[in-house]
């Protein structure tokens, strides 16, 4: 069986750790793209002591009102049209206004004071060059904003948050810090702000302000580079698993899969494993990609090599390092604490949000008890 489990207790424990090196800020939790591959409904009960929610589209917001959370939703994006505008006042969304058509949108119709939808988040492009009005068209917008009755926190999103070394970091900031004193000068003291990310809440904990936009350390995965989860103290919040469906052992010369890319160089005991590209599996992986045997008469985990191309719906695996006794059924670790997705997306070329997110339908979802 192809099995994705939940641990919300991960979940709770990873918030935990953004609020030991955010004190003092709000959180916006990142729940956009299913909550990267984990399930929205798997994960809202995990994240109650967040403040609010991050996500990417109005139909990720009213999926989360109609699972009741009742706090901020952040649309970061913003709306695409007027009548998705309306539909943000309806559901008490709070939106990102990144360009003159949402401003507009916003000034033709204000809504209510207590609506969530009255608190803008205003897109300010520091040097990432996608969203945002620039240094000059960002105090006109604020000002109209502020004159329409709106609050507003100032935000932008860092390029290169993950290497903390890179010099555009300190221009991101530097200008973020310039226009948060200039719009607290000029048009209102109460424009709050919110620079960080995972990668900036952990690399510049100067530069919190009033909200930080936790994403993927929610879940258990790096936001910076050389440095792993475990030395963040973060806990994989998914486990992703299948079972051997078949056993078999390769003789001296014969190759395996499609391609015949692998050819055995001694004779190798191999296990056939139910899950491939179809499941979300990367298909791609270097010759050092590996899965964990759980070998159920000890109960002790072996790394096993992938061998072979991986498949729409299987991998072959080297079981040679496991003992003979090795049984059908049993259950092979994806990913999850070894190997960490991070580690398995970098045998991918790639990064562990891309194979959270692109997880398929197929695997059976399932969760812990929060009290394991």
């Amino acid at each position: 069986m192809r099995t994705i489990t939940i641990k919300p207790q991960a979940l709770t424990h990873n918030l935990n750790q953004v609020k030991k090196r955010a004190p003092t800020a709000k959180i916006l939790a990142m729940v956009k793209a299913n909550a990267y591959g984990h399930g929205v409904k798997a994960v809202l009960p995990a994240l109650q002591q967040a403040d609010g929610i991050g996500v990417a589209t109005l139909i990720e917001a009213l999926e989360a009102r109609d699972l009741g959370w009742n706090k901020m939703i952040g649309l970061i994006e913003g709306v695409f049209n007027q009548a998705e505008w309306q539909q943000a006042i309806d559901n008490d969304l709070s939106c990102v206004i990144h360009h003159y058509p949402q401003l507009e949108w916003a000034l033709d119709n204000v809504p209510a004071i207590a609506n969530q939808a009255r608190q803008v988040w205003l897109k300010y492009n520091t040097g990432m060059n996608r969203l945002g009005f620039n240094e000059q068209t960002i105090l006109d917008a604020a000002q109209r904003l502020h004159d329409a009755g709106y609050r507003m926190i100032l935000t932008t999103h860092f390029a290169n948050a993950d290497d903390v070394d890179h010099p555009l970091n300190t221009i991101q900031k530097q200008r973020f810090a310039d226009m948060l004193a200039r719009l607290r000068d000029t048009v209102s003291q109460d424009v709050q702000g919110s620079l960080c990310n995972s990668a900036g809440l952990v690399n510049f904990p100067d530069s919190h302000y009033d909200w930080v936009r936790p994403g993927i350390m929610l879940y258990g995965s790096s936001p910076i580079k050389n440095t792993s989860a475990n030395e963040l103290n973060l806990q994989p919040a998914m486990d992703f698993s299948a079972q051997i469906m078949a056993l078999q052992t390769i003789k001296v010369g014969d190759a395996i899969g499609y391609g015949s890319h692998w050819i055995a160089q001694q004779e190798t005991r191999t296990a056939l494993v139910s899950i491939g590209y179809g499941d979300g599996y990367p298909r791609i992986l270097d010759k050092n990609a590996y899965v964990s045997v759980i070998d159920e008469s000890s109960k002790q985990s072996y790394p096993c090599p992938v061998r072979g191309r991986v498949a729409m719906d299987m991998i072959v695996i080297d079981i040679s390092s496991t003992p003979t006794t090795l049984a059908l059924n049993s259950k092979v670790i994806l990913w999850g604490s070894v190997p960490h997705v991070d580690e398995v997306a970098n045998h991918a070329g790639t990064i562990g949000y891309e194979l959270l997110c692109r997880l398929s339908t197929r695997p059976v979802r399932t969760q812990t008890s929060s009290l394991e």
